[in-house]
């Protein structure tokens, strides 16, 4: 076997993110020196973006079964049953790291990769929805210019994959803050839909069985990205470009009809995405599942570059590529299907009993590697954490330490915060309604939704994290991600049923940032056994921080649900006229790390109320309800900019103007963020009946106004109705295309 003494051992092993601890472990696991195809595998094995070895501690003990839940986390994506034998796959993953160098391509292969990641399982894509965080993009510094460039890249990118693949992108959430002027965050979902008995799954078994390479041909783009992945950024860091994959959805839309082609045969045993480190970990995730050996020979897989190298083929990411494990004797007709479409298909190996993987380079064995030791053995580190110090200090701020502003000052400035703004400047470079079956869509607020025509139900879905929350309190931060996303999918009429997770956090070598991550795991976990959540599939990215600056926190979590009743499917905006605003839950002046104390004071500080499930679970129950009874014109939760800025939005999507009246005993709690709590819109008659189901579920349930007229009045603020949308649906594209010139 190929296997010269490496020179300059330091040196190789610093180039692969690789400690001499790792070096003397992998020696121990192949009782010899590895050569440098095999420090090439366990450096893609190993790296934090493959291994989770700072965050697997803690990712332990998720909840991750409920009666629905079909397939859990550890497969390309979740699964989770929706009646009449559907069942409903889905997964969110980032690129943040190829997002910041290449936006275009770092986004759209980004998609394409999580849509890779739905139809492995079997299942059609029907949804996709995306969660972007950007740094400070008004003004004309060299930073702002650089944000305005990345947001215009990776929207161009999300579109044009999701367009050219025929998947509607049918929501998501788009937030700034300084922090990301570093590290950008992109973290694509995609939802689709199988037959609940029939789910394909990775694994490679049966002796002799054919390992089948299909799809595009390998060349070196996205050579060790898992591995730039596993690190933080420096400035030569944009230097990085070639470690970017190159997408062609043309090629994956072949690749989607014709894996869909091949699941209707009896043909496959297992099949995996090439996704982060290529064939290295689809070959190694397909084998360690089965406890199996794999002999591959890598002359064999098609190549599109000249000279490639054994090392090269191992951790290339290509695009838009799979490795099947088929049932023998069917290679042909396989084969047969993929070039059919157009499409590269080879036999490239086979599934042995060793436990080994073997990789032979025109009959010369050039890896040897145990399979399980490889993963099983892959280092799960024990990295200090420490509390910030910081969190003593803004614990002690509050609104009332600043200079008070009038209700309509805050107004103004709130409603064209970032935050608030409409962003349809972004998702109508989205086709939303290809494939006809969107029934709440990008801009329609909380949830999108989309029905299913095979079993007449609607499924909703709702990413959401507030990071502002996360710095001040990564554990409650993280449980209001989970409660915000699941109240999102409860105001459509769905019963919220599962997550997915994209944790986003800094460098995990700082003892604070994985306090942080530490806490947050452990505020999904709470907050997803006791609103019966499971944690389905995620995904977990560190070292997003650039010169030793980190991220927020950002623990974004995709929320699906269930509504039996495609026809039930409640909106987000006013419905008519003359309707009565009822708001639901308590209102306790809750100010921590709110968008009042970031707009007007320029501040994220301040604590965050311990999360009540009791009364969240009571919120979800009523509006699910009373939906089903007819009872509800609309339904909209409160959050970030609290009444007045749901009742704002509602206002300008629907326009038709409101007069509200809240009697709070501070002007300012309009603006307050308490937790669950929603704003419904509901005819006089059904007024009664409302109380009463409010009343049995312990819920408070007040009027606070009525619909109508050509303004807006919350209190003490009004503004017409005209100047609401222009402000919601025209300051976005202003700050966007900003070309300041000095």
């Amino acid at each position: 076997m190929a296997n010269e003494a490496l020179e300059n051992i330091e040196e190789v092993l610093s180039a692969h993110k690789l400690s001499y601890a790792d070096y003397e472990h992998m020696k121990q696991i192949l009782g010899r020196e590895p050569n440098l195809v095999e420090i090439g595998i366990f450096s893609a094995m190993w790296s934090e973006h493959c291994s989770y070895k700072s965050s697997k501690k803690y990712l332990n003990g998720f909840p991750t079964k409920a009666p629905w839940v079909i397939q859990g986390p550890g497969e390309n994506a979740g699964v989770i049953d929706i009646g009449g034998g559907m069942a409903a796959v889905f997964k969110m993953e980032s690129h943040n790291h190829p997002s910041y160098i290449e936006p275009f391509q770092g986004a759209a292969t980004g998609v394409g990769g999580i849509l890779r990641d739905i139809f492995t399982m079997g299942a059609r894509p029907v949804a996709n929805l995306n969660s972007l965080r950007f740094g400070d993009i008004e003004g004309n510094s060299d930073t702002a210019k650089y944000q305005r460039h990345l947001v215009k890249g990776v929207v161009e990118g999300i579109g044009s994959y999701g367009n050219c693949m025929g998947v509607p992108t049918i929501g998501g959430e788009m937030s700034f803050e300084s922090c990301y002027n570093g590290n950008i965050l992109v973290n694509a979902f995609s939802l689709g839909l199988a037959k609940s008995d029939e789910i394909f799954y990775g694994k490679a078994e049966g002796i002799g069985n054919p390992v089948i390479y299909v799809g595009s041909k390998t060349g070196r783009d996205g050579l060790g990205g898992a591995v730039m992945s596993s690190d933080s950024f420096t400035e030569e860091s944009k230097k990085l470009r070639p470690t970017v994959q190159v997408g062609d959805p043309f090629t994956e839309k072949l690749l989607l009809e014709a894996c869909l082609e091949l699941f209707k045969t009896d043909y496959v045993i297992g099949i995996q995405d090439m996704g982060a480190a290529g064939l290295t970990s689809s070959s190694f995730e397909m084998a360690g599942r089965s406890g199996s050996g794999m002999v591959m020979h890598l002359d064999k897989v098609p190549a599109r570059e000249e000279g490639m190298t054994p090392y090269e083929f191992m951790l290339s990411e290509s695009q838009e590529r799979m490795l099947i494990c088929a049932k023998k004797g069917t290679e042909d007709k396989i084969i047969e299907i993929f070039h059919k479409w157009d499409l590269d298909a080879s036999v490239i190996g086979e599934v042995t009993d060793t436990g080994r993987m073997e990789l032979f380079w025109y009959g010369e064995k050039v890896a040897d590697v145990p399979v399980d030791p490889v993963s099983e053995e892959a280092p799960i580190l024990d990295r200090p954490t420490k509390r910030p110090e910081y969190l003593d200090e803004i614990a002690k701020v509050g609104i009332d330490d600043f200079e008070k502003v009038s209700n309509q000052e805050a107004f103004e400035k709130l409603l064209s915060s970032n935050d608030i703004i409409d962003k349809a400047w972004v998702y109508e470079q989205y086709d939303s309604m290809v494939q006809t079956n969107t029934q709440k869509h990008p801009g329609s607020l909380d949830a999108s939704v989309i029905r299913v025509k095979e079993n007449g139900c609607a499924i909703a879905m709702s990413s959401d994290c507030n990071p502002r929350y996360c710095y001040i309190d990564p554990f409650v931060g993280a449980a209001y991600a989970v409660m915000e996303s699941g109240r999102n999918v409860a105001m459509s009429g769905a019963t919220p049923l599962a997550i997915t997770d994209c944790l986003n956090f800094g460098n995990p070598e700082n003892p604070e940032v994985m306090w942080q991550f530490a806490q947050s795991c452990e505020g999904i976990k709470e907050a997803c056994a006791n609103m019966e959540t499971p944690v389905v599939s995620g995904n977990v990215s560190l070292y997003n921080e650039t010169n030793g600056v980190s991220i927020y926190p950002t623990p974004a979590i995709a929320m699906v649900g269930v509504n039996d009743d495609e026809n039930r499917v409640l909106g987000s905006k006013f419905a008519k006229e003359g309707s009565k605003l009822l708001l639901l839950g308590d209102t306790t002046g809750e100010f921590g790390a709110s968008l009042y104390m970031k707009e007007l004071y320029n501040t994220v500080a301040g604590t965050l109320k311990e999360p009540d499930y009791t009364a969240e679970a009571r919120l979800w129950e009523f509006v699910i309800k009373a939906n089903k009874y007819g009872l509800l014109l609309s339904a909209k939760d409160v959050n970030i900019g609290g009444i007045a800025m749901a009742v704002a939005k509602m206002s300008a999507l629907s326009g038709i103007g409101a007069e509200i009246n809240t009697n709070f005993e501070d002007k300012r709690w309009v603006f307050d963020e308490s937790q669950s709590r929603a704003i419904i819109e509901v005819d006089e008659d059904s007024l009664q009946e409302v109380a009463k189901l409010a009343m049995d579920l312990g819920l408070k349930v007040e009027a606070i106004g009525i619909t109508g007229g050509d303004s807006l009045k919350i209190d003490d603020i009004s503004m017409p109705l005209e100047e609401l949308k222009d402000i919601y649906f025209g300051t976005f594209p202003k700050k966007i295309k900003a070309d300041i010139v000095d």
